[in-house]
């Protein structure tokens, strides 16, 4: 994927569901994945000709596991001219060396995710961005129609009450494969996940499922997403019609 394309997808959802409004505040969390660079990317640029003008903190919360090198992510962010925080903690020595857990997954994204919040307000922000893209909003409705018996998965744009954050996700029109293909043209500073359960979780079941789907069904991808836009979710408020001849990924005169 060239970054033309990236940024066309990453607009034409900004705009669909109004995600981004004057003097905007971001943060984008970056957790060194393919993902979350790629975002970094997308905002970056973006940031320099989207017509209302709004300006991007790029924060890291750092486990505490060692060998968790970062330089690459700091050279791109000053590339990008994208200001750059790294949030230590000790997340990695609470879940495993004291409370010893088997599945750390829900308790490390709840301390990773309040660390991040912290910080974000402490920066001024008031949104913040993951980089979920398309192929995550499908795994997540899956999950959670298997395990917990609900249609649900989550929305571009979320509210937090309880911090007054907008929560924002801008790459939900990009698909994996088109995420992987950005990362080796660009040769994006991926720093690989330290995590022992890294690849063992019922997301990673979600995503073989999906693989196995479109294998048999091509397409199956498409139409799964489509059903979502089209299903009339909670919190997934109606998008705005756009013209598409304007997501051209050009400059601001």
């Amino acid at each position: 994927m060239k970054l033309q394309r990236l940024l066309s997808l990453t607009r034409k959802a900004i705009d669909e569901f109004s995600m981004i409004e004057e003097g905007d505040r971001i943060a984008l969390g970056i957790s060194g994945g393919k993902d979350s660079l790629t975002l970094l990317y997308a905002l970056g640029e973006l940031k320099k000709f989207y017509p209302k003008r709004f300006t991007v903190e790029a924060l890291t919360v750092s486990l505490g596991y060692e060998n968790f090198d970062l330089s690459g992510v700091r050279a791109l962010c000053e590339k990008l001219e994208v200001p750059y925080t790294v949030v230590d903690t000790e997340i990695a020595k609470i879940l495993f060396d004291e409370l010893h857990e088997e599945h750390p997954c829900s308790l490390c994204a709840r301390l990773r995710k309040g660390a991040f919040n912290q910080k974000a307000i402490e920066l001024g922000c008031n949104k913040i961005a993951y980089a979920h893209h398309k192929n995550d909003v499908v795994e997540t409705f899956l999950m959670s129609l298997i395990l917990e018996g609900r249609i649900h998965t989550f929305s571009p744009v979320t509210h937090l009450e309880r911090t007054g954050l907008t929560l924002i996700r801008p790459m939900i029109y990009v698909t994996e494969p088109e995420v992987k293909g950005f990362r080796y043209r660009y040769e994006l500073p991926v720093v690989e996940n330290p995590c022992p359960v890294d690849g063992y979780t019922n997301r990673q079941y979600a995503k073989n499922l999906i693989a196995s789907l479109n294998q048999e069904h091509p397409g199956a991808l498409e139409r799964m997403f489509t059903a979502i836009l089209n299903g009339d979710l909670p919190d997934w408020k109606e998008r705005i019609p756009t013209d598409r001849s304007k997501y051209s990924g050009k400059g601001r005169k």
